[in-house]
């Protein structure tokens, strides 16, 4: 988290409660989306909040469908106060009570990456179902100068649980299918790949250590392109 940044990582049908989200495959109620203002705001991969100052909150948005198969769910959830958003997307996802005997994916865009306990806890409810299939792309790293944040991201790794930098391709997808984006394509802010370059060259350093060969191409290969999340 940037060091001026608060501490705060904030049946299927639909429900809504206080700003969080989950619905079924074709539910359009924009109402429930992301606002412009929220996506921008919390989504930006900016090193630092500017004036006006407001609080980089945790916003997990994620996509779960059967492996080459249909949607099963989609929404998004952000911190509450002690339940951090990426356990509110376990338990989401423990609560559909899936076949382990099918094969599934889960593609999540995440404000800040995990930090320690939550990499911990992801790693656990992966292995509950093996033939589950975790991506997980961040905008933001999570006091990447901790250890055991550091430590938590080579984890998440090593368990195949890929976690990338997000870019504009995966940006311009979160915005396309979780923002209430009133039919507009994505906008790039101001040296949003620059800021990509350099969150990416610090997630390579903290992965070094695993020494993953050809883990520059391997990143690469998992970028998204156009997700169809509808």
């Amino acid at each position: 988290m940037d060091p001026q940044a608060p501490t705060q990582r904030g049946g299927l049908g639909q429900a809504y409660q206080g700003g969080d989200y989950v619905q079924a495959p074709g539910n359009g109620n924009t109402q429930h989306l992301l606002s412009e203002d929220v996506f921008k705001k919390q989504f930006g991969n900016q090193r630092r909040v500017t004036k006006p100052y407001y609080r980089r909150k945790t916003y997990v948005c994620y996509q779960l469908k059967l492996l080459r198969g249909p949607k099963i769910a989609k929404g998004y959830f952000r911190n509450k106060k002690k339940r951090h958003a990426e356990i509110r997307f376990i338990d989401k996802i423990n609560s559909l009570g899936l076949d382990q005997d099918q094969s599934y994916e889960i593609t999540c865009y995440v404000t800040w990456s995990p930090c320690a306990t939550c990499a911990c806890k992801l790693i656990k409810f992966t292995r509950k179902f093996p033939n589950l299939s975790l991506r997980i792309f961040v905008s933001r790293l999570y006091y990447h100068w901790f250890r055991q944040n550091q430590q938590g991201l080579r984890q998440l790794w090593a368990s195949s649980i890929p976690v990338v930098v997000m870019g504009y391709q995966e940006f311009a997808d979160c915005w396309e299918n979780f923002a209430d984006n009133r039919g507009n394509p994505f906008q790039s802010w101001e040296k949003l790949t620059e800021y990509s370059k350099g969150i990416k060259r610090r997630l390579q350093k903290i992965l070094e250590p695993l020494k993953l060969n050809g883990l520059e191409d391997a990143m690469g290969n998992l970028k998204l392109g156009s997700v169809d999340l509808g």
